[in-house]
């Protein structure tokens, strides 16, 4: 048996309507087909992985995708709001610490990590679980620029080696947006950690009830200086929270910016720039 397969149990997805493979990190007394019976009644409460003829996912719960990763193409961003998310670049084009608050599958870090060479990147990921599963979705190994830390986010932000440029907030348990980050301080650590010109983005998704504590910390940590997102497609919200002022003249500047991001990532930063600046100022 390989390293491989004692680390991960490996079964056919139980679900007939989606074929495909199941994978998840063993556990002392769990078979593969009493895990399977458990994703079936919803009573897994562990991250796995359903893989398809064309894309790897991590899933926490049956109903909410965590992460997916096309298996052509391992490095794409794959959803909209990660593809959103990107939108930190109108405000700093090369950031030089990008940290990660939640690893999922790596979309935004390993995407960095490949078109920013001199950015460094610290993922912080609470669940040692998620972590076990780096390899599974091409997720670069540590070395001198990219680290994954196993840590509670909301304690380890204040002890970052390195100020940040940006933090990204992905945070989830299988409900929704982790509670926990919003009944502390992490919000005023994380605007500390920043650099003046920094920014903080945070994706918001799952229970909506769960939103609201998130936006009123936000609002406070950063004064006022944030920004709410529809993204449609997704079902999701991101949240734009700056160190300084919101940029609200989104003018020539950034429209240039945006058609040069645009053209070294494929990605739409016209119409990033776009949906940024019709949301909704927290002031």
């Amino acid at each position: 048996m390989s390293a491989r397969q004692s680390e991960f149990l490996v079964f056919n997805s139980p679900w007939s309507a989606i074929p495909g493979i199941v994978r998840l990190r063993a556990s002392d007394g769990l078979c593969a087909d009493d895990a399977s019976r458990l994703l079936l009644s919803g009573e897994l409460h562990k991250p796995y992985i359903l893989e398809t003829a064309s894309e790897r996912c991590l899933h926490f719960t049956h109903s909410a995708v965590q992460s997916r990763m096309r298996l052509k193409d391992p490095q794409a961003l794959v959803g909209e709001y990660t593809r959103k998310m990107m939108s930190f670049l109108l405000f700093n084009p090369e950031p030089r610490h990008l940290v990660m608050v939640g690893l999922g599958g790596g979309s935004i870090p390993k995407f960095c990590y490949r078109h920013f060479p001199a950015m460094q990147i610290t993922a912080i990921e609470i669940d040692a679980d998620v972590i076990a599963m780096r390899n599974e979705f091409c997720i670069p190994a540590d070395d001198e620029r990219f680290r994954i830390v196993h840590a509670d986010g909301a304690k380890y932000i204040s002890r970052l080696p390195l100020p940040a440029d940006v933090v990204l907030v992905d945070a989830f348990d299988p409900e929704g947006i982790a509670p926990a980050l919003a009944k502390g301080d992490f919000y005023d650590r994380a605007a500390a950690s920043l650099n003046p010109e920094g920014l903080l983005v945070m994706n918001l998704s799952g229970r909506r009830d769960r939103f609201v504590p998130h936006i009123e910390r936000i609002r406070e940590a950063f004064e006022g200086n944030a920004v709410l997102v529809e993204v449609p497609s997704d079902d999701n919200m991101l949240l734009f929270a700056f160190k300084g002022p919101v940029p609200l003249a989104m003018g020539t500047e950034f429209e240039a910016r945006a058609e040069k991001l645009k053209a070294r990532l494929s990605l739409d930063f016209p119409r990033y720039l776009r949906r940024i600046s019709q949301g909704e100022i927290l002031s």
